[in-house]
C-alpha cells in the first residue's frame, strides 16, 4: 500500500513539474525593456546627410541593424513638439488628444495655455514654480505607456526623462514610475508633486554631481577639424543667432562655462544637452532597475538640443552638424550601456522625430530660392481693416500656432455677427500673395483645398482649444519671430518628414518606403507587446516591422 501510493505521488508531482515546465514556455515572450528615442527637430535627410561622418555604432547601428521606415510623416498642423510627443506616444491626433499646441488659448478664460501646466501640483526639487508645476492633466488620451502600465497590473516601470517638462511628462503618461526634466534655474533635473512628494536619494546624489557644470567646463569647440564641415554652410553667415556672451557665431564657444554660471539654460542650445540627457537615462535605468526582470520596463528619452540648437542656428549650420555628430557618439555609448545592463537582444528601441525644421530665410535668399515672412506686418494691417470695417481693432484676440483666435466677447459687445467678421478676414487673408490658403477651421472638410493638407487642418482641429480660422503660408515663408535661425509648424516636407528605425529585440533589418504615419509607432508598439492601443489611437501597426 504504502509502496502504490509512493507512485502515484512521484507521478503527482512529474506531472505537476511538466505543467509548471508547460506554463513557463507558454510565457509571453516580451523585451525586458522598449526605449523610445525622440531626438527634437531631426529631420528625415539628416540620417544620410551626415551619414559618412557618423560612426559605426550610433547612427549606422541603428541603420545597419534596425529597420528604417523612410517615408514616415506627421498627418497634423501644427507640428509643434508637444504634438509630436503626444501623437507618437497615444498614436492620436490633436483633435483627439487635446494637446493643441505647446501653448492655446483659452477662451473662457482670455489667458494663453502651456500644455503641461498645473498649479494644482507643486514643484519638486526647485523652488521655481515655473519650472516645477506641470503634469499629464491636459492630456486626454491614454498613451502607450499608459497602455503598458495597464497590462501589467502596474508591474511594468514607466519613467520619462527629457530637457523639456513637455517631453518627458507627455510620454510617460498618466500613471508612470516618474518623469524627470531640467530646472533652469538650479540646474537640476526635477519632477512635481503629481509624481512624488520628493525626489529620490539618486537623483539629489546626480544633481550633487554638477554634471552640467563638468560637460561645459571645457567650451564648445568642433569635434572634427572645422574643414570637414563640408555638409554645412560657411561658419559664420548672418542668419544666425549668437550663444550666451558670444560676439559671432562662430566656433570655438570658449567662455561656454561662464555663460553657464550665469544662465544655466544656455546647456540646452549645445550639444552637452544631449550627454547630459542620456547620462541621466542611465542612472534612472539603473537605480529603477529597468530591464532587469521578464516585466517590460518602458524608457522615453526625449533628445532636445538638437531643436534648441535648430532654432538658434539653422539646420544648415556647423553648429547643428556638430550636434549631431557629438549625438551620434552618445547614442553609440548609450546602445552599449544598454547592451551591457539589460542584454542585447533583450531590449527594443524606437528612434524618432517630433517633427523636422525649415532652412533659415537668409540660408535661402543667399542661395536663390523662395522664402520670406508671411506675416509681416499682417497682425497691424488685420486690426487697421477690422477698425474701418466693424469699429473695432480689438477683434482678434489670439494669433498663435498658425491660428486666429477671434475675440468672442468683443464680436457680441459690438452687436456683430461672428460669421461675418471671420469671413471679412478669410478674405483678407486668402488675397495675400504670402499665404497659400485661410481656411474656416469649423468648414474646413469643405474647403476647396487639397488633400494632404485639408485632412490634416482637420486633424489639427481641436474644437475647445484650436483657433477659428488656420493659416496655410506659401512653401519656406517663415513667420517673422525667426528672423535668424529657424523654425517649425507647418504641413510641408521639411517640418513633416521624420525618421523611424526600431533595432533590437525580435526587428529584422531592413528598410521600407512605404508611407507611415508618426501615428503608427504606438500601435506598432502595442502588437509587439501584445497589449492594447492607447485609447485614442487612429494609427495602423506597421507590417513590415511586425513581420517576423
Amino acid at each position: 500500500m504504502i509502496k502504490k501510493i509512493t507512485v502515484v505521488a512521484l507521478a503527482l508531482l512529474s506531472f505537476g513539474s511538466i505543467r509548471a515546465q508547460k506554463s513557463k514556455t507558454q510565457q509571453l515572450d516580451r523585451p525586458k525593456l522598449v526605449v523610445g528615442l525622440v531626438v527634437d527637430q531631426m529631420r528625415w535627410d539628416y540620417l544620410f546627410r551626415y551619414y559618412e561622418k557618423f560612426g559605426n555604432d550610433g547612427f549606422r547601428r541603428l541603420l545597419s541593424q534596425g529597420y528604417s521606415l523612410n517615408n514616415v510623416l506627421i498627418p497634423y498642423v501644427p507640428t509643434v513638439t508637444a504634438i509630436g510627443h503626444t501623437s507618437i506616444y497615444t498614436g492620436a491626433v490633436p483633435s483627439i488628444h487635446g494637446i493643441a499646441g505647446n501653448d492655446w488659448y483659452d477662451r473662457k478664460t482670455g489667458k494663453n495655455v502651456y500644455c503641461t501646466s498645473d498649479i494644482s501640483v507643486q514643484p519638486v526639487g526647485t523652488e521655481n514654480k515655473d519650472s516645477g508645476q506641470h503634469s499629464p492633466k491636459n492630456l486626454w488620451s491614454s498613451t502607450i505607456t499608459d497602455q503598458l502600465r495597464l497590462a501589467t497590473n502596474f508591474q511594468g516601470k514607466v519613467v520619462g526623462v527629457s530637457l523639456k517638462d513637455r517631453a518627458s511628462i507627455l510620454p510617460a503618461g498618466h500613471n508612470p514610475t516618474a518623469a524627470f526634466w531640467f530646472d533652469d534655474s538650479t540646474g537640476n533635473f526635477i519632477t512635481s508633486s503629481y509624481y512624488m512628494n520628493e525626489l529620490p536619494k539618486w537623483v539629489k546624489d546626480y544633481n550633487g554631481d554638477k554634471m552640467p557644470e563638468k560637460l561645459v567646463a571645457n567650451g564648445w569647440n568642433t569635434l572634427l577639424p572645422i574643414a570637414e564641415y563640408t555638409e554645412s554652410s560657411a561658419d559664420d553667415v548672418p542668419w544666425e543667432n549668437l550663444l550666451g556672451s558670444a560676439q559671432k557665431s562662430v566656433f570655438p564657444y570658449n567662455n561656454l562655462a561662464a555663460d553657464y554660471a550665469k544662465k544655466k539654460g544656455i546647456i540646452r542650445t549645445t550639444p552637452f544637452g544631449n550627454t547630459l540627457t542620456l547620462d541621466f537615462a542611465e542612472h534612472a535605468l539603473a537605480n529603477y532597475q529597468l530591464g532587469a526582470d521578464d516585466i517590460t520596463d518602458f524608457l522615453a528619452v526625449n533628445l532636445a538640443s538638437t531643436d534648441y540648437s535648430g532654432h538658434a542656428f539653422g539646420p544648415n549650420s556647423v553648429e547643428v552638424e556638430d550636434v549631431y555628430l557629438r549625438l551620434d557618439k552618445d547614442l553609440a555609448d548609450f546602445f552599449q550601456y544598454l547592451d551591457k545592463k539589460v542584454g542585447q537582444g533583450n531590449y527594443l528601441v524606437f528612434l524618432s522625430a517630433d517633427h523636422g525644421g525649415a532652412h533659415s530665410v537668409g540660408f535661402l535668399q543667399a542661395n536663390k530660392m523662395m522664402t520670406g515672412y508671411f506675416d509681416e506686418g499682417l497682425k497691424k494691417d488685420l486690426a487697421d481693416q477690422l477698425q474701418q470695417k466693424f469699429g473695432s481693432d480689438k477683434l482678434v484676440a489670439s494669433v498663435m500656432n498658425y491660428q486666429i483666435y477671434l475675440n468672442d466677447a468683443e464680436i457680441q459687445s459690438k452687436g456683430l455677427q461672428k460669421d461675418a467678421v471671420k469671413q471679412f478676414i478669410l478674405d483678407i487673408l486668402n488675397q495675400n500673395e504670402r499665404i497659400l490658403y485661410a481656411v474656416d477651421l469649423q468648414k474646413a472638410a469643405q474647403s476647396s483645398i487639397p488633400e494632404p493638407i485639408k485632412t490634416r487642418i482637420i486633424n489639427g482641429y481641436n474644437w475647445q482649444r484650436s483657433g477659428d480660422i488656420q493659416v496655410i503660408s506659401h512653401d519656406s515663408m517663415l513667420p517673422s519671430y525667426a528672423k535668424k535661425g529657424t523654425t517649425h509648424s507647418v504641413w510641408n516636407s521639411y517640418d513633416a518628414h521624420i525618421p523611424l528605425i526600431f533595432m533590437g529585440w525580435k526587428i529584422k533589418h531592413g528598410e521600407s518606403s512605404q508611407p507611415h504615419f508618426m501615428t503608427d509607432i504606438a500601435p506598432t508598439i502595442a502588437q509587439l507587446l501584445k497589449i492594447e492601443n492607447p485609447s485614442g489611437n487612429v494609427g495602423t501597426p506597421i507590417n513590415e516591422v511586425i513581420e517576423k
